[in-house]
């Protein structure tokens, strides 16, 4: 089966079905999932669908293309894909944060509603499920994106081995939260008394 044929399959199929993840695409398929990533990229490139962890969803606007989601959902900056945080939520709606410190604070202002939230692992730039991440706050490296900075890594060795050059301290996923609220109401704070 030729490549343009394997993604008018897979077209149809997460039409169908909204979600699947890559192993099932695969096997539905009979090639290998490094085959099925490289059907994907022109699927993604159209605006059909997105990466998800492990998978692909469907747009909620198949065709619509990414520049109409090219701001933060939360302090309205452009955003660089390489460290945005996407939040899917019911009925395949997609919200789009710059980076990991406004995607968490969204994160947690819409509890529940969301069904699955993904960043980018910050040395490996590979896509990784939030709520299993270890993050890096108070880190002397400066990304130039909001503060207080949060830096998202899928190994803790890997966020612990980073914290050792460049300081900070790392957090689970359930712990950062707490951390960003605490940082920006001492930053807070700290401008008041000025």
């Amino acid at each position: 089966m030729l490549p343009i044929e394997r993604q008018q399959r897979i077209k149809t199929m997460i039409q169908s079905k909204q979600h699947m993840k890559i192993a099932e695409l695969s096997e539905r398929l009979g090639v290998s999932e490094m085959t099925i990533h490289r059907d994907l990229k022109p699927l993604i490139e159209e605006g059909l669908i997105i990466k998800t962890f492990g998978g692909i969803t469907l747009l909620p606007n198949p065709g619509e293309k990414k520049e109409q989601h090219e701001v933060c959902v939360l302090c309205r900056r452009p955003y660089n894909e390489r460290s945005s945080y996407r939040l899917i939520l019911p009925n395949h709606a997609i919200e789009v944060a710059c980076c990991p410190h406004c995607g968490l604070l969204r994160h947690y202002q819409l509890g529940d509603k969301v069904i699955q939230a993904i960043c980018y692992d910050f040395l490996r730039h590979t896509t990784i499920s939030a709520p299993l991440a270890f993050f890096v706050m108070e880190t002397s490296l400066d990304t130039g994106c909001c503060n207080p900075q949060v830096l998202p890594f899928e190994y803790q060795d890997h966020a612990e081995k980073f914290i050792k050059g460049f300081g900070g301290q790392v957090y689970r996923f359930d712990e950062v939260g707490e951390a960003l609220q605490r940082k920006m109401q001492a930053q807070e704070q700290h401008h008041c008394h000025e």
